[in-house]
């Protein structure tokens, strides 16, 4: 058996068994790191805005994966979707905090809406979803585990994604705040910081940057991989690959870390 094969199977005897809420997961990023811990032995809650979605993939995943329906940007829908998974399964030992939007825009051009819209879920949400499981681990007192989806523009400010980046620079301060006030209770929070990655999301923001650089998409795309040394866009199983090692024991001495999945795009 090979050297990969023997460090897979111990990961996934280690990670067997637990509880896993995934935001954002019926799609994109989310539905590839449901599946990646899903495929650790891992039972996951795909919870989603959209309840077909969530559905649809936690079918799919199989494990007995749950479909839960949230929108991360209201206290009550989080809290009444975290109860109805902890009642379901007895508890959560992992949150993975994954949902996200992006528009773009000039930012002497961006609107309120805009900017509300991307603070709402990408900062507000992981607020809430992480204050969330933060208390149930401390009331079971479990040492559980939070991953947050930041970006590369969490580390270094995108040209017509100002508002997006600054939401996202959020997320990192947020996670190194939280790490620190919760390291004494062995609660770890880290998060991942992607860089170009192939989902729909990343679709539709080529076209919206095409039309603002007035290019063609084929040159956004390949702008895109120009500045990737490793030379290709980034698949959403290379994001999910890091997370499940942060959910894991190798991880066991980071928390507060942003850690760049990025293939090698600059940051400072």
């Amino acid at each position: 058996m090979s050297e990969k094969a023997v460090a897979a199977g111990k990961l996934a005897e280690e990670l067997a068994g637990k509880r896993a809420i995934v935001t954002g997961a019926g799609s994109g990023i989310g539905r590839a790191i449901a599946t990646a811990l899903v495929r650790h032995g891992v039972r996951v809650a795909v919870a989603d805005l959209d309840p077909a979605a969530a559905k649809k993939a936690a079918a799919d995943l199989g494990n007995g994966s749950y479909a839960v329906a949230i929108d991360v940007r209201l206290r009550a829908s989080v809290e009444t979707a975290f109860k109805e998974v902890i009642d379901a399964w007895g508890g959560i030992d992992i949150l993975i905090a994954n949902a996200g939007v992006s528009t773009m825009n000039k930012a002497v051009d961006l609107t309120d809406e805009e900017w509300d819209f991307n603070f709402d879920v990408n900062a507000r949400g992981v607020f809430l979803t992480n204050q969330t499981a933060v208390r149930h681990f401390i009331a079971t007192d479990n040492q559980g585990v939070i991953v947050n989806t930041a970006s590369l523009a969490a580390k270094i400010g995108a040209p017509m994604l100002a508002h997006y980046s600054a939401s996202k620079f959020a997320v990192l301060g947020w996670t190194q705040a939280l790490a620190r006030e919760m390291a004494g209770r062995g609660i770890r929070v880290n998060a991942v910081c992607p860089g170009f990655v192939k989902t729909s999301m990343q679709s539709r923001e080529v076209q919206w940057e095409a039309k603002l650089r007035n290019v063609t998409p084929e040159q956004v795309i390949a702008d895109y991989v120009n500045l990737t040394p490793l030379g290709r866009l980034e698949e959403p199983e290379d994001v999910a690959d890091v997370v499940v090692f942060l959910c894991s024991n190798g991880a066991r001495f980071m928390t507060g870390q942003g850690i760049n999945v990025t293939g090698g795009v600059y940051t400072t």
